[in-house]
């Protein structure tokens, strides 16, 4: 189970094995059924959680009920309300499991202390929050400035593990688009690969 984020703390910064050794004693694991909770809306974000097996989505219901997705959390992808984390406030996400999903959780407190412990963390989690900076300004880009087709096929090609688990109806909603217009777009590039 930590062999996941051990590999992936080792793509961005260098570790030696007594690193490793530490880090791992900051964090929890938590198991979820597909479709269970890891947050609700509501509650506070007590814990900043690391996927290393399964899938996870974020989202916030509106009025009527229906989900605004947020992100999905592959192997390998950092999860949380980060407010809500941060500031120990209530959460206005939910999260919960697109299928089984294994997670490591980490605690505001621990965090802290294996920022202090582990000084290269810091450096870890600088660069993550720059790339998660980057993409949500490069969503913000194609949520706005792009037509649905273009949304769905920039994400094909950017992220096909997602358009392969993710079910449609789901895609819709992180692309904020009607699951029709999926459909739609979908049938339309199958006839013109054919």
């Amino acid at each position: 189970m930590f062999e996941v984020l051990l590999s992936h703390i080792q793509n961005k910064v260098d570790i030696n094995d007594e690193q490793k050794s530490l880090i791992q004693k900051f964090f929890t694991i938590k198991k979820l059924k597909k479709k269970q909770y890891l947050l609700q809306e509501g509650d506070i974000c007590k814990c900043l959680s690391f996927v290393s097996n399964g899938l996870l989505k974020s989202y916030y219901p509106d009025e009527k009920g229906n989900e605004h997705i947020n992100m999905f959390a592959f192997e390998g992808w950092w999860i949380s309300d980060f407010n809500s984390f941060i500031h120990q406030e209530k959460a206005v996400l939910n999260i919960d499991a697109v299928e089984d999903t294994e997670v490591l959780m980490i605690t505001l407190d621990d965090y802290e202390k294996m920022m202090l412990e582990i000084p290269v963390m810091d450096r870890y989690f600088r660069i993550l929050y720059q790339n998660s900076l980057v993409t949500k300004d490069y969503r913000l880009i194609v949520s706005n400035g792009y037509t649905a087709e273009e949304k769905y096929l920039q994400l094909a090609q950017k992220n096909p593990e997602m358009i392969k688990r993710v079910p449609h109806n789901l895609i819709a909603s992180y692309l904020g688009l009607a699951p029709e217009t999926i459909s739609r777009i979908r049938k339309k590039n199958l006839l013109n690969n054919t």
